[in-house]
């Protein structure tokens, strides 16, 4: 990563990536650190990443060191349609969508890493760099 970036959006897998102390993510957030980039996910990325085994004190200390975007009305009205411009539907996209209007607010230079690289990609355009994991 030479290029450098402002905001980091997690989706729901660089989120439980995180949670879990995956070791590749653990060093790319490093590099973000190094950048002095901030680090995003939206709120309902939180209810995405909940479930019976997740390790609720490493979750509430993942969510004290990142910044948390509300699901407003408005923002859902963009992220349906950032669907509709992308010619995607339905629930198996809807969070999707939500975390890449969430980046597409976001100071830039704007990354979102993501295990979703293809949707993410058609949502965001070229507005957003895409990081796979």
């Amino acid at each position: 990563m030479n290029e450098r970036i402002e905001t980091v959006v997690l989706d729901s897998q660089g989120l439980s990536a995180w949670i879990a102390q995956d070791r590749k993510i653990l060093a790319m957030f490093q590099v973000f650190h190094a950048m002095g980039a901030d680090l995003v996910i939206g709120a309902d990325t939180i209810v995405e990443v909940s479930h019976a085994r997740v390790n609720v004190p490493r979750l509430h200390r993942v969510l004290s060191r990142v910044k948390v975007e509300p699901l407003t009305e408005d923002a859902a009205k963009a992220s349906a349609e950032l669907l509709k411009t992308a010619g995607l539907h339905g629930h198996k996209y809807a969070i999707d969508a939500t975390v890449a209007e969430a980046a597409l607010r976001q100071p830039g230079p704007v990354a979102v890493l993501t295990s979703d690289v293809d949707d993410m990609a058609r949502l965001c355009g070229d507005r957003v760099r895409i990081i796979g994991i």
